[in-house]
């Protein structure tokens, strides 16, 4: 960089990279730092990239409709010249089972319709139409394999769905991260790969750079923590988590991949589904495959580990019990001889909800706990990023005073404070994420 940079962004992951787009367009000169090789081929290239706008709550629906428009408008958004290779976005609509644990979805329908989102109820009619494969046995609540009682339908059957059609996921998350770094270049955002930042540096209260590996010191009047799983150590080295109420750790997650069942075309027919009665999440994957996450429920241990660089990345039981138990839901389905999927890491913040926020040490600002749900939201979350931290270094205390924002599509004001690090934990938050 020919000159100091402005701010210091950490992470260029598919958040980090937005906010540096954002930031740039601002007028910042930011400069993104990575300890990978390629920008995106952290959490982010583990992602199953799913676009969704169910949400408990009504801040985190309004989000998350608004983060749609930037997919449905990917080419629009970014600004990039005709002939860029660019990541898709399949619009194959997402189905939620309608559950007793997650109140039969009144409060998501209730918070689509206030804020004018397409959605269909869906009888067993119209489940069984769209997916002929299915049974609608109900199994709750969900167990484990080695459970007496696993396999075994409790007498009810799924009584219905919700369909958002505009729903779906992106085909390539790493490449999302690369457009969004490509587009931050046309505004002037440099980037550095396979540098590790050792020390945030500080001065009378404030943040003055960070020092890498090598020993080279970088100073900015802005650092910004998009550390993916790495998070908390940024955060930890920065010295600011004592006041923090949510804090962030590295959650070890692993993702399914098995070919769909023989005879049906998932790639074209399917489409994102979150099943609570089995706990499991799936979409469509290319070559007629189905990606199955777990929803975290309550007899799946979370395996957290101390850091983001040592955990097992093999698979385990954990891989057996979310195909089994997606088995349930449907019977033909094919049970691979050899595991397949991926085996990666979520920044999981204590309520689940992300961190959207300043800090208690003058101008470092994270964007934390964002791994597993906020995919989708990342655009919207780099513009939020670039306007709370232009309202904070103009002199405002968001801590006092949180940031209104106006979300540009759909013209709804949100209260930042919803994701501030110092919040009490959200009970309305499901605790789960379609990864």
């Amino acid at each position: 960089m020919s000159q100091q940079p402005d701010a210091i962004i950490i992470g260029t992951g598919v958040i980090g990279t937005a906010v540096a787009f954002e930031m740039a367009k601002n007028g910042w000169k930011t400069l993104s730092l990575d300890r990978n090789a390629q920008i995106g081929h952290g959490s982010t290239a583990g992602s199953c990239a799913i676009i969704r706008m169910h949400y408990s709550t009504f801040d985190g629906t309004a989000f998350a409709w608004e983060g749609y428009h930037y997919w449905r408008d990917w080419k629009a958004y970014l600004g990039l010249p005709d002939g860029h290779a660019l990541a898709q976005f399949k619009e194959c609509g997402c189905m939620v089972m309608r559950t007793e644990a997650n109140g039969n979805l009144d409060k998501h329908l209730e918070n689509s319709r206030d804020l004018d989102i397409p959605v269909e109820e869906w009888d067993e009619a119209a489940i069984l139409d769209k997916l002929p494969i299915y049974s609608l046995d109900s199994f709750s609540p969900p167990r484990r394999i080695d459970d007496p009682e696993f396999g075994t339908a409790n007498g009810n059957q799924i009584g219905g769905a919700l369909y958002w059609p505009n729903g779906g996921y992106v085909t390539d998350p790493a490449l999302s991260s690369q457009n969004l770094a490509d587009a931050a270049r046309q505004h002037g955002a440099e980037f550095r790969l396979g540098v590790e930042v050792v020390e945030i540096l500080k001065e009378d209260g404030r943040v003055r750079g960070v020092k890498l590996a090598s020993g080279e010191e970088i100073h900015a009047k802005v650092v910004v923590n998009v550390a993916g799983p790495g998070s908390a150590h940024i955060n930890g080295l920065a010295g600011v988590t004592d006041e923090m109420t949510i804090k962030t750790r590295p959650l070890r997650q692993e993702v399914a991949h098995v070919p769909a069942p023989e005879g049906f075309d998932f790639d074209s027919l399917g489409m994102v589904v979150s099943d609570s009665d089995i706990a499991c999440y799936i979409r469509p994957e290319h070559g007629n495959n189905i990606l199955i996450g777990s929803e975290d429920p309550e007899c799946d241990p979370h395996m957290w580990t101390e850091n983001d660089r040592e955990y097992d990345g093999d698979f385990s039981e954990q891989w057996n019990n979310q195909v089994m138990r997606y088995g349930q839901r449907v019977p033909s389905l094919g049970i691979p001889s050899q595991s397949r999927g991926v085996v990666d890491l979520y920044d999981a913040s204590t309520d689940w909800i992300p961190i959207y926020d300043k800090s208690s040490l003058g101008g470092f600002y994270m964007a934390c706990g964002s791994s597993g749900n906020q995919y989708k939201n990342a655009p919207i979350a780099g513009k939020m990023m670039a306007a709370l931290i232009d309202y904070c270094e103009g002199g405002a205390d968001h801590d006092v005073a949180p940031l209104q924002y106006t979300l540009p599509y759909i013209g709804r004001d949100i209260d930042v404070g919803f994701y501030s690090r110092k919040r009490e934990i959200n009970e309305e938050s499901s605790f789960s994420v379609l990864g």
